[in-house]
């Protein structure tokens, strides 16, 4: 049969001496290969796989059988390790078939970890997270720059800078992202925010009240520039104190929203500042007050 084209294209920037230019023909057998006698890629980049549709791709598989052989290589152990198409692999043991068609290619571990990373990403299987590890992975193993990686991918640079500064994300909002409770824009606004604690949050208060990512990015803007703002409408008399900002730093840290203290020879105000009555809630929660 013919190379998968589907495959070998988006992997020629890379493998320019091992995958075919894809108007020549090569054959390749296909052999039937038992399920119990293959594992998955170590190098797998997706680690989470939609329970429903591996169960829809059982089903067609129960009535048609698997269209599209898998990519495998010998393994130095016993059997064979994946390249390509776990998926099916995984679909084609919860319809209980007991072997699967599969192309047998000989790769290196450096060569089958970036072929599984870019056949995923040629595929869009990632979620965000997953695709911003495999361009960490890429530029790591490869030892490119941001810029290289972005010409070989046909992406922008831009592009794959925003992916990778996900990666800073405290894990409870990457889990967030990966769960689909907050979109890349909210998680990329958040990263306006140069207090972890804060973010976090911040992403709380996004998810509760279903925040849009512009009315995130007010709120961001807001929490970052209003202690510049205090700093210049003050009078000399009136300035506040650096034990009194710092306080105001910690409580807002803190509340994850704007506080702000009003001093007077010791005595004084606090005052937190919502945006909702939800907000409200929040910070209450914060308090551990409850009704």
């Amino acid at each position: 049969m013919t190379q998968n084209k589907g495959l070998g294209k988006g992997m020629a920037a890379f493998f320019p001496d091992l995958i075919p230019d894809e108007n020549e023909e090569v054959k390749e057998e296909v052999i039937d290969i038992d399920l119990n006698d293959l594992r998955p890629n170590p190098y797998q980049p997706r680690q989470h796989f939609d329970e429903k549709a591996l169960k829809e791709l059982a089903k067609s598989i129960e009535q048609t059988g698997v269209f599209q052989p898998i990519i495998v290589r010998p393994s130095s152990v016993q059997g064979y390790e994946i390249i390509a198409g776990e998926r099916r692999f995984r679909a084609s043991k919860l319809a209980n078939k007991k072997t699967i068609p599969a192309i047998v290619r000989r790769f290196d571990e450096e060569q089958m970890m970036q072929i599984a990373v870019l056949e995923n990403l040629q595929r869009e299987d990632l979620d965000p997270l997953e695709e911003a590890e495999a361009y960490q992975t890429l530029m790591d193993r490869l030892h490119l720059t941001q810029k290289e990686l972005a010409d070989k991918l046909g992406k922008s640079r831009p592009y794959i800078a925003n992916y990778l500064r996900l990666l800073t994300l405290p894990d409870v909002i990457k889990q967030k992202v990966q769960e689909k409770k907050l979109s890349v824009g909210q998680a990329r606004t958040l990263l306006g925010l140069k207090n972890k604690k804060q973010m976090v949050l911040v992403a709380e208060k996004v998810e509760a009240e279903q925040l849009t990512v512009r009315q995130l990015e007010q709120f961001v803007n807001d929490l970052v520039h209003r202690p510049a703002v205090e700093k210049k409408e003050p009078s000399k008399k009136s300035r506040k104190s650096s034990y009194i900002q710092e306080s105001e730093r910690q409580l807002q840290d803190k509340f994850g929203t704007m506080v702000s203290i009003n001093d007077k020879n010791g005595k004084g105000k606090i005052e937190i500042s919502f945006m909702s009555s939800e907000d409200l809630t929040r910070i209450l929660d914060v308090l551990n007050i409850k009704f």
